[in-house]
């Protein structure tokens, strides 16, 4: 069994907790994960603790943590720059940095995935991928064959083509999903729903315009 701290106690946190639970009720012991507790600010504690009902305890906030040796730590954040933040931390004190990957994900025996990655259930790797540290792939997400990811990327529910190279800290929205062979940037905001045709370079949203009038024909 594997100690683990989450840093956060908001909403990531809290899917965290529920998927580590599930996956701990169908995996053997040796792969179970024990939740000590969690890390956070105070004003954090205050706005989402006690929401999401924890089990376990807070333990301190960040810059009190002291990392010991049967510890590894879980980052439950999804806002980019302040999980970069608190990434940066963590590295200083040597902190040994988590990732989770839920049993019903398939990736293959071999890949090349960095640290700190989160994968919920459902998503698929497939073979030939690089994938850097620190991205959050939610549940179904996938990246199919020979793409190349960077770090801090968050994949809610979306989907890379074959042959994709992906820079670091891109947002891609809910059910987003890039075309074969082209080429993310870095810092990127995919809306959901996106289909991405081309390649896109850095800090740039991606999004569709909307029709200004909404049309509500009732049942007669």
């Amino acid at each position: 069994m594997k100690n683990i701290v989450i840093l956060g106690t908001g909403g990531l946190a809290s899917e965290l907790t529920f998927y580590i639970e599930d996956n701990n009720s169908k995996v053997s012991d040796t792969d179970k994960i024990n939740i000590v507790g969690y890390i956070d600010y105070d004003y954090n504690i205050e706005k989402y603790y006690n929401k999401y009902n924890f089990k376990a305890p807070v333990v301190c906030d960040i810059d009190s943590y002291t990392p010991k040796n049967d510890e590894e730590v879980l980052i439950g954040i999804a806002d980019v720059n302040f999980r970069n933040k608190m990434i940066e931390i963590l590295q200083k004190k040597d902190v040994k940095i988590a990732s989770f990957v839920h049993h019903t994900s398939i990736i293959p025996a071999q890949h090349s995935i960095g640290i700190g990655n989160i994968i919920f259930p459902y998503c698929i790797i497939e073979p030939h991928n690089t994938i850097g540290n620190f991205n959050i792939f939610t549940s179904t997400s996938f990246v199919s064959h020979d793409c190349k990811v960077g770090d801090g990327n968050f994949f809610a529910k979306a989907g890379l083509a074959g042959h994709v190279k992906v820079g670091s800290n891109n947002y891609f929205g809910l059910g987003s999903i890039v075309i074969p062979r082209l080429e993310i940037g870095n810092g990127n905001i995919i809306q959901a729903g996106m289909t991405v045709d081309r390649s896109v370079k850095d800090d740039t949203t991606i999004f569709y315009r909307y029709k200004e009038k909404i049309l509500a024909i009732p049942k007669k």
